[in-house]
């Protein structure tokens, strides 16, 4: 690629990287599931830590009180909280919310089973942070929200994002992009399955680590003269390929921290999927607009520029590798 591409590049990654962090907060989940004798079980999952002091918090309709008292559990990351009440008036048409998700730029997924065995669900965010429950819910309302939990998991993503940015300085021609990027689809869509379907069992913090000690790698290929004969930048496909699977592993913790619907498994994995892929193509699109726009600006072309993007995803996933190592060894 051009270096200035690489200009473009650099201020895309300063605008992500003055919005974003490694992750924004997983999705929580509001778990509800009614009881023959109308009373309803409650599940709260949600991350152990808030990236703000605002707390993530549901908040059932008025007509419901709690008739137990709320038992807490750590597991992984996030903490677990079930309790039970009973509501005055039935739940169809009400209303319910949580608070705090446009503070920590996270999602909720609210699943509601009734005793007939019948689900209903929706996504909240901080653009629609109420969600009115209804009676039945098809098939396309489910694909809506894991397409739209999918595109939100890899935009909030920086880490995921850098590593994109990586293969596209990486890799010169379009035909090689195209069975790069097509190399890291096929990788992550592998393991994301395998993880989300319980198949693959590994430990998040090796992951997340492995995550960004490949991001580090590409940066440092990309500090490479281009006619070094190494293996990443004459086969990026392998290399995307196999950090691929790792990256399929970390989009699987957002579905494992919310769960799959267990009569749309195939179609929520699936949309999840096509989610991410939907957000990784937005991101790429936003980048080649710009390096477009780039060409046809009359501003200055400083031969440094061609290296702020190099030194900034080295330096972000530096950071990221002891921050991640810290948590996946330091207890080793």
């Amino acid at each position: 690629m051009s270096r200035w591409f690489r200009c473009c590049v650099a201020v895309v990654l300063l605008v992500f990287a003055g919005g974003a962090v490694a992750h924004k907060l997983a999705p929580s989940l509001l778990a509800i599931h009614e009881q023959a004798d109308a009373s309803y079980t409650v599940t709260w999952k949600t991350p152990r830590f808030a990236s703000t002091p605002v707390p993530l918090e549901p908040r059932l309709p008025p007509s419901c009180s709690d008739t137990s008292e709320r038992r807490w559990e750590y597991e992984g990351t996030g903490v677990r909280i079930d309790w039970s009440v009973r509501c005055s008036e039935p739940l169809h048409g009400q209303e319910l919310r949580v608070t705090g998700l446009a503070e920590n730029q996270s999602a909720a997924l609210v699943r509601i089973e009734w005793s007939d065995g019948v689900v209903v669900q929706g996504m909240l965010n901080a653009a629609q942070p109420a969600f009115r429950i209804a009676a039945r819910q098809d098939a396309l309302a489910v694909v809506a929200d894991y397409v739209r939990m999918g595109v939100g998991h890899i935009l909030g993503g920086i880490d995921h994002l850098l590593f994109v940015l990586g293969l596209l300085l990486l890799v010169v021609g379009w035909k090689r992009l195209v069975w790069t990027i097509t190399a890291f689809t096929v990788g992550h869509s592998v393991t994301l399955a395998l993880a989300a379907l319980g198949f693959l069992r590994y430990p998040v913090e090796l992951v997340e680590f492995a995550i960004a000690l490949s991001i580090f790698v590409v940066a440092v290929e990309l500090t490479r003269e281009k006619t070094d004969a190494h293996w990443l930048r004459h086969r990026p496909w392998l290399a995307a390929g196999g950090f691929g699977l790792l990256h399929g592993m970390g989009f699987a913790g957002a579905l494992l921290e919310v769960g799959l619907p267990a009569h749309d498994i195939p179609l929520a994995l699936l949309a999840f999927n096509v989610g991410i892929e939907i957000g990784q193509l937005l991101f790429v699109a936003a980048v080649i607009a710009l390096h477009q726009a780039w060409l046809r600006l009359p501003v200055p072309r400083w031969p440094w520029l061609q290296w702020a993007p190099v030194y900034l995803i080295g330096c972000a996933s530096a950071y990221w590798c002891f921050e991640r190592g810290a948590a996946a060894f330091g207890g080793a």
